[in-house]
């Protein structure tokens, strides 16, 4: 269970502003309601620790129901010990039947999952399928009881627990105290839309106290010097190490920014980029892209482990986005790298950036097979030459000039570069073609 076991009183009261809410459905194990959370209009659905019947089960679908209708984000607090036995099938298919209104109503309404308590089986499939799923430390999130799989001889440390489900990439969040989730939770609503069709929400904001600092290279340094001060909220920190990927607001707009360290992108990483971007454009959150990379494993193994698939998932989920995307060119964009991560409407080449199709010493190489083998010190003239050809055919300047940038921007104005290109995309307008849906790999 949690730290502290906080009642679905407290917690209502603690997610809407000044403790003010309508209650709704408000008996058994699941209550509801309905208020504003930063000033957004939402809907919580609170377990309160016992086990679920098929009514509680009813009522959860009636909510996700009246938020479409409505099209207000629902917020979720999952803590119960499971579904009441004596009910048999019934709660089966009940669970079935919440399964579908989730999926029916996704991309329509944000939804946020917030385990406080105990979350497991069916539960841990709806929350699990929430647009982001915070947890409390000391709360539990499995499909099978971690005292049931270790009985059976497969016990691994932290099984079920918040740490354990952040590192699986499952909760994009994880607070100290239940109190704290909430406190995000009510965070998280307030950066995203009411629903689809809803304008983007906007902030008053202060202008970053930082640089980007190009020198010594970090993600997270380089995107808290783009956004607004203090508007950061990483999701996903114990996930996929190399991608940095966040909400935040940028110019008072809310937006989502994926940033690459400068190192290799493995599965997890681009799983991890590929869901932020899918999030964003469900419900038209701009997206900004931070693109300094060593590129994708280079291992045959990772690509027999999936790795092609989720790199050509990732460049599908960017290219199928009809939100405002902006791409910033920071570093490294070699190859598959800058043709996954650099479609954007905007692309941004900040001086001291390498933009080629191969990496600039493979690239003299081949180019310059014949001349090199001449020289008395090959590997000293290859390394030179690689050099000028990056100087001359890779910088900003040549990628603006090419076509594979927009514009050239120094570090220092990078800033002011992205919130004018947020300002240009704001009444972007975009539809795809008409299809059932598209079949990316997955």
């Amino acid at each position: 269970m949690a730290k502290e076991k906080l009642g679905t009183g407290e917690i209502l009261s603690t997610f809407f502003d000044d403790g003010v809410y309508t209650p709704l459905l408000a008996s058994g194990a699941v209550e509801a309601a309905h208020g504003c959370a930063g000033g957004q209009p939402v809907y919580a659905v609170c377990q309160n620790g016992g086990a679920l019947t098929v009514k509680d089960v009813e009522k959860q679908i009636k909510v996700l129901e009246m938020a479409a209708l409505t099209g207000n984000p629902v917020v979720t607090f999952y803590d119960s010990v499971g579904a009441k036995l004596e009910e048999g099938l019934d709660v089966l298919t009940a669970a079935s039947r919440l399964n579908a209104a989730i999926a029916k109503v996704s991309g329509v309404v944000p939804q946020v999952a917030v385990v406080v308590g105990v979350c497991g089986a069916s539960a841990a499939l709806a929350a699990a399928s929430a647009d982001v799923c915070i947890m409390a430390e000391g709360a539990e999130l499995f499909f099978t009881a971690p005292f049931t799989s270790a009985a059976h001889g497969d016990k691994l440390a932290g099984a079920g627990s918040a740490e354990f489900a952040a590192k699986a990439g499952v909760a994009a969040l994880t607070a100290k105290t239940a109190a704290e989730a909430v406190a995000l939770a009510a965070r998280i609503v307030t950066l995203l839309p009411g629903n689809n069709l809803a304008g983007p929400s906007v902030f008053e904001f202060e202008a970053p106290a930082e640089l980007p600092d190009l020198v010594k290279y970090d993600a997270a340094q380089i995107v808290k010097s783009l956004v607004d001060e203090g508007s950061a909220i990483e999701l996903f920190s114990a996930f996929g190490g190399n991608v940095y990927t966040a909400l935040a607001t940028v110019g008072g707009n809310a937006v989502g920014v994926v940033a690459t360290q400068p190192a290799e992108l493995c599965r997890a990483c681009v799983d991890k980029a590929a869901r932020l971007v899918r999030l964003c454009d469900a419900f038209s959150i701009p997206v900004v892209t931070v693109v300094n990379s060593e590129g994708f494993v280079p291992s045959a193994s990772e690509d027999q482990a999936g790795g092609i698939r989720a790199a050509a998932r990732l460049a599908g989920t960017y290219a199928d986005a009809t939100t405002a995307r902006v791409a910033l060119l920071m570093g490294k964009a070699v190859g598959p790298v800058y043709t996954a991560l650099a479609n954007a409407d905007l692309r941004l080449a900040v001086t001291g950036c390498t933009v080629s199709a191969l990496e600039p010493l493979a690239a003299a190489r081949v180019l310059f097979k014949d001349k090199l083998e001449q020289t008395d010190n090959l590997s000293a003239a290859t390394s030179a030459t690689a050099v000028q050809y990056a100087a001359q055919h890779c910088s900003a300047a040549a990628a603006v000039a090419a076509g594979a940038a927009d514009l050239q921007v120094d570090a220092a104005g990078a800033r002011a570069a992205l919130v004018n290109a947020l300002d240009i995309l704001a009444s972007k307008r975009a539809q795809r073609l008409p299809k059932k849906h598209g079949n990316m790999a997955l």
